[in-house]
């Protein structure tokens, strides 16, 4: 009797699960399913495949002039990081990124500040600021490089007039001189992005908080330390990551301008891989700096974002 008991009850629930399972699959919205699957498939196909494919890539010999490639693992990572050249281009990319995210957040900043407090044509003021960003990077490029030219540029023509300078100078035939010049168009060209934001976040700040402190007798410092600082500083780390994400990646500017010389002098990793793939045709090699690239990019986001979390639930 037991035995038929537990059979009868093993039954029953078998049933049960069966007839919700067909529940669950009568409730499930297919056709908003069918609305949303093609955007995913080019999501997924846009972004795995590509990085599938220079995962790939990476440990193999592949060459662009060659019809077949052999599998070499690690390899390709192991001449990369005992290549003094990838390393020279590694240096270069991180001082590139961390001086123009500081001059970028630091002008971005003061602006935003000064904005802030400006109440007659301060719409005026932020679309005149705004428009290095509204630019594309080509007519940024190919503007700043006729501006820069040393036989019919505005600067050195302008810089020789003054008595600056014996004769007009190649700003960017010159090593030393030719980083500092990129560096500046970068930092005029997204110092806007972070002065938009920024602003966007000075006015979320709790005017009543302000002026309790002023009525309490605390100085401009203290209010903007203890009070604006803890409710703009979560936007300015995501700001902060994602230039870093873009400014590391950049390589459109710096191949207009430059095209990373003279030299190596302003040879980031990106202008760096594409050398190495498009102009040695080495596809596996440019693969596997690619990937290095990723991986630190990683490293360095996970790092931010700890601090910005920690932000958020001191500011909570």
């Amino acid at each position: 009797m037991n035995v038929k008991t537990r059979d009868a009850g093993l039954v029953q629930d078998a049933g049960s699960r069966e007839k919700k399972l067909s529940q669950g699959i009568k409730n499930i919205n297919w056709t908003g399913i069918a609305f949303v699957a093609p955007s995913v498939i080019v999501v997924v196909a846009l972004l795995f495949y590509p990085l599938g494919s220079s995962v790939h890539y990476s440990m193999t010999n592949k060459n662009l002039i060659k019809a077949h490639y052999e599998l070499v693992w690690l390899d390709n990572f192991t001449q990369l990081l005992t290549d003094p050249t990838f390393w020279q281009a590694f240096v270069t990319s991180i001082k590139w990124t961390a001086l123009s995210i500081v001059g970028q957040l630091a002008l971005g900043f003061i602006l935003a500040m000064a904005l802030n407090r400006i109440r007659r044509f301060s719409a005026l003021f932020r679309t005149l600021l705004i428009i290095p960003w509204a630019f594309p990077a080509v007519i940024i490029g190919f503007g700043w490089k006729w501006i820069l030219n040393d036989v019919y540029g505005v600067v050195p023509n302008a810089l020789a007039d003054m008595g600056l300078t014996d004769g007009l100078v190649a700003l960017l035939a010159d090593p030393k001189a030719a980083f500092w010049m990129v560096l500046y168009i970068n930092v005029w060209f997204g110092t806007p992005l972070f002065m938009v934001n920024i602003l966007s976040a000075l006015k979320t700040v709790p005017g009543d908080q302000i002026e309790a402190a002023t009525v309490d007798g605390a100085s401009a410092w203290k209010r903007f330390y203890y009070i604006t600082l803890p409710h703009i500083r979560a936007v300015i780390g995501l700001l902060v990551v994602l230039r870093t994400i873009w400014v590391f990646n950049n390589f459109d500017l710096l191949f207009l301008i430059t095209g990373g010389g003279p030299g190596d002098a302003t040879t980031t990793l990106p202008i760096f891989a594409y050398r190495t793939g498009w102009g040695l045709k080495q596809l596996g090699m440019a693969s596997a700096v690619t990937i290095l690239l990723l991986v630190f990019l990683i490293l360095v986001a996970s790092i931010l974002f700890r601090f910005i979390t920690r932000w958020e639930k001191e500011t909570s």
